[in-house]
């Protein structure tokens, strides 16, 4: 039963008389691309809704956020320390897209 005592069947009806559809997708993963990084949602339950011709999607699920490092951090790490693009990428994810600390770890294992 739905809150407010409505009968799901009797929501749905409505929900179709107001040109409401809705419709499960079946997923794996949802990924968000943001201009600092992804957002990421493992075993999601993915719920398309249309409305008047417009479709929106609600989205449930574990979620992660993935910040990305620019291709001018890795590289700067790379030059000032001389390990490789996988190196750098990898100490600039451990310190959170700080440069500096990124640098100065990779120069510790050394």
């Amino acid at each position: 039963m739905i809150p407010g005592g409505m009968d799901p069947k009797k929501m749905q009806a409505m929900m179709k008389q107001m040109g409401i559809r809705s419709e499960e997708i079946e997923a794996t993963k949802v990924t968000i691309e943001t201009g600092s990084g992804m957002i990421v949602i493992e075993q999601p339950q993915v719920t398309k809704i249309t409305m008047q011709g417009q479709a929106s999607f609600q989205i449930a699920g574990n979620v992660r956020v993935e910040e990305k490092s620019s291709s001018d951090d890795i590289k700067m790490v790379m030059e000032q320390t001389g390990c490789s693009e996988s190196e750098a990428r990898g100490a600039l994810e451990k310190s959170g897209g700080d440069i500096a600390q990124a640098i100065v770890s990779l120069g510790e294992g050394k």
